[in-house]
């Protein structure tokens, strides 16, 4: 057997795609598409995380007369890490502080805004003898600054990402009595995360209702711009609880293989996350544009609820066409 059929068997023992196989090796994935139809060979630098990755010896990869290889068990399965108690307890650890990181800085993009809001309602009302231009100078000031330091907060919390990788990238197994102690962890958050997700959505949903109010009683921009406010700082308080909580619960699912987290599941769960992470860095440059653009603050949060709606959508069109199929 050559090199390019048992790169191909092994990958298939791990339920890997070429994808996720590029993804640990730290090549494309026209790279392992080339090693597995012969085109090209991998150099011995790959052959090595090739033998780490997989378990086997560089011997049997190299070796076309070698047929079974180191670690490789005759009815087909194949060696997974072990985690223990301690590597479970550090990955949720290392989750819920980059999550707070991670919600802060979301917070601090998303009420960005609110400066110039009430600079502008300021200048509205004639107070401090506040121009208009000076208000709007001081206001975007602040909006930039409030967003350069977001994102620097959601950039630092890369420093939590020890210990998280072996969990996330490879398939693995639990230490004895770890899965029990998860369960019971699970059982005793699941009140908690609904409690808290509700509590979100509800923010989220309500949001519009001051500023409905106030369009439909009072005929005044000021308490508009000031109900646009309110509302942003709604959906940023339901941001701030909805992150931390919605990741520490996916830490107990990845760890006891649960929820979207199962092992058919893991596939599209990150192609979600790949995909959120350029989504909505878009959705919020898309409603500060057209936010700064027309200044009709309170017309243009329907981009939140559109976006979300949108996202779901997009889940589940991926879902659809997801395919256990490779290559």
């Amino acid at each position: 057997m050559i090199l390019a059929d048992k790169i191909v068997l092994l990958r298939k023992k791990f339920a890997w795609s070429q994808e996720e196989l590029a993804e640990k090796m730290n090549v494309s994935r026209q790279s392992i598409s080339k090693w597995e139809s012969a085109r090209s060979i991998p150099d011995l630098n790959k052959i090595l995380m090739l033998s780490q990755i997989f378990g086997v010896s560089t011997d049997y990869l190299v070796k076309d007369e070698i047929v079974e290889g180191e670690g490789i068990k005759e009815d087909g399965d194949t060696p997974l890490k072990k985690v223990s108690l301690e590597e479970a307890t550090l990955y949720v650890h290392n989750k819920s502080e980059a999550a707070k990181l991670v919600a802060i800085g979301a917070v601090l993009c998303v009420s960005s805004i609110i400066p110039l809001l009430i600079l502008l309602g300021l200048s509205e009302q004639k107070q401090f003898n506040l121009g208009a231009n000076l208000a709007t100078a001081m206001g975007l000031a602040l909006l930039f600054l409030m967003i350069a330091v977001g994102c620097a907060v959601i950039i630092r919390s890369n420093q939590y990402n020890t210990g998280v990788e072996k969990l996330e990238i490879s398939p693995f197994e639990l230490e004895y009595g770890v899965r029990g102690i998860y369960n019971e962890k699970l059982a005793h958050y699941k009140p908690i995360y609904l409690r808290r997700i509700t509590v979100s959505i509800i923010l989220f949903l309500t949001s519009v209702v001051p500023l409905l109010a106030v369009a439909i009683l009072v005929d005044s921009a000021t308490w508009a711009l000031y109900m646009v406010v309110l509302l942003i700082m709604m959906i940023a308080l339901g941001v701030y609880i909805i992150i931390p909580t919605s990741t520490i619960y996916n830490a107990f699912n990845l760890i006891l293989g649960e929820g979207d987290y199962a092992p058919h599941k893991r596939k599209q769960m990150k192609r979600t996350e790949k995909l959120a992470g350029f989504y909505w860095p878009l959705v919020i440059a898309i409603y500060l544009a057209w936010s700064l653009w027309t200044m009709a603050w309170g017309i243009t949060w329907i981009v939140w609820p559109v976006a979300a709606i949108a996202f779901a959508a997009l889940i589940g069109l991926m879902g659809m066409f997801d395919s256990d199929d490779e290559i």
